[in-house]
């Protein structure tokens, strides 16, 4: 609370208004982030012109997401703060997941990814994908970037799941971007 109270210059007292502890600032602070980050998803799915679009949307937002965040966030926030850690798990399990189902729907019904794919145990895969892209002890942050990790999974997992058709709009993309 004193590092925190430092960089917002003011006193601990005056945070101590506001919050009751430390654990309660972490979990309003990951209430925030999780609602700005749902607001995010929506305006890529809202400007996304096809389902393919949209998980590179994504992409941009994990660029955006990562050069704020600090890899051992996740971490700590799972060792230190349970409430929160719990949120972002309610989050993921429930909002993310419902998302990249959504997601995986339009690419079936678009042309774009293959009819034969079981959607509900590739959102799965797909959320526990973003979650393994943060994980240091299989990508060490010292010898792979999280974004580097995200995107080759994401990637993969897109030409994993696309027909003929969304495998060339697919190129379009990555080439854009």
């Amino acid at each position: 609370m004193d590092d925190i109270a430092k960089q917002l210059g003011m006193s601990k007292k005056t945070i101590y208004q506001h919050f009751k502890d430390k654990n309660e600032l972490v979990l309003e602070l990951m209430r925030t982030k999780i609602n700005a980050q749902i607001g995010i998803i929506q305006e890529g799915r809202d400007k996304a012109s096809n389902a393919i679009h949209e998980m590179f949307f994504g992409i941009a937002n994990l660029e955006a997401m990562l050069s704020k965040t600090n890899p051992s966030m996740f971490y700590d926030l799972q060792k230190f703060y349970p409430q929160a850690w719990a949120y972002f798990k309610d989050f993921r399990e429930r909002i993310l997941l419902e998302k990249v189902r959504d997601n995986l729907v339009w690419g079936v019904q678009e042309g774009f990814y293959r009819s034969e794919v079981d959607v509900d145990i590739l959102s799965i895969m797909r959320v526990e994908q973003i979650e393994f892209s943060f994980n240091q002890f299989v990508f060490p942050v010292q010898r792979f970037s999280v974004l580097q990790v995200a995107k080759e999974l994401t990637l993969h997992f897109i030409y994993g799941i696309c027909t003929p058709k969304g495998y060339e709009l697919t190129k379009q993309y990555e080439q854009a971007h």
